[in-house]
């Protein structure tokens, strides 16, 4: 079930509250998922199983995407402050130090809390920030058609597009490696949250300068990377690889850029072994 928690932050304007959505699954460690810009929760949803097996999982709805309401007015999106915000949000749900694992905004989120300290290790897949200029020209034009393009579309077109091979590629294809094996109900829900993210706008213009070049010494990283990543190119990872000199790069073939529902066994093992410290 999905539940939802209010806390307060420390904002310019003062103390603020907002609400997160979360689901939550399994025993163990905790460990805090993070979505894509535009997408939701449900991204993680075809390794969540085989994760809380293992850990305490704790899957968010980021701040303006899925179901929680976007951040305050007057409290940017950039990476200092979600950072802390999902700090906040740990402390809320005391959990303490987690560990966290991310994929693309929220891989580069991920690396945010590690570099913060606020997380025991860190797990990013096919994370935002290791872009050369023409490269995240690139990304940003692609994330602006696929939200121009669901909103653009009635729901019942949407629907009818869900219902086949073809049109499951249409419209996520850009993402995945093997879109067509996704349920039709994944694609719509996914595309509807898409549509309704009211952080998008903000977290793009936020993102438009961040190049992540600190290292994390002093917590374990994973940074793994989609072969078939066609938003952010797998030499991203080496990129990554050289800002993080002591992170463990994974390879991860068949894979897009989100990697979760191309192969979820491989995505969950290398999640688990990132967080087995």
């Amino acid at each position: 079930m999905v539940a939802d928690i209010s806390f307060s932050i420390e904002s310019p304007q003062g103390v603020r509250t907002l609400s997160v959505a979360y689901q939550r699954n399994g025993s163990g460690e905790p460990l805090l998922l993070l979505h894509g810009i535009g997408h939701h929760w449900q991204a993680w949803e075809p390794v969540i199983r085989i994760l809380a097996a293992e850990r305490d999982v704790i899957a968010v709805d980021l701040p303006g995407f899925g179901v929680s309401p976007p951040l305050p007015d007057g409290v940017p999106y950039d990476l200092a402050t979600v950072g802390s915000v999902l700090g906040s949000l740990c402390a809320a749900l005391g959990i303490g130090r987690p560990h966290v694992a991310g994929n693309s905004l929220g891989g580069l989120l991920a690396l945010e809390l590690g570099r913060a300290g606020l997380v025991r290790s860190v797990t990013a897949l096919s994370p935002a920030g290791f872009w050369n200029e023409r490269e995240r020209i690139f990304a940003y034009g692609t994330l602006k058609a696929l939200r121009a393009g669901a909103r653009s579309m009635p729901l019942p077109v949407i629907e009818g597009l869900s219902r086949s091979a073809a049109g499951r590629t249409a419209l996520t294809g850009a993402v995945y490696a093997r879109p067509a094996r996704r349920s039709s109900e994944s694609v719509v829900a996914e595309t509807l949250a898409l549509r309704a993210a009211t952080g998008f706008d903000e977290t793009l213009a936020a993102g438009r300068d961040v190049l992540f070049a600190d290292d994390i010494p002093d917590v374990p990283v994973t940074i793994g990377w989609g072969a078939r990543d066609r938003l952010l190119l797998r030499r991203q990872g080496i990129r990554a690889k050289r800002a993080i000199p002591g992170a463990r790069l994974v390879r991860l073939p068949g894979c897009g850029h989100v990697p979760m529902s191309d192969d979820p066994a491989l995505v969950a093992r290398v999640v688990l072994d990132g967080s087995s410290v």
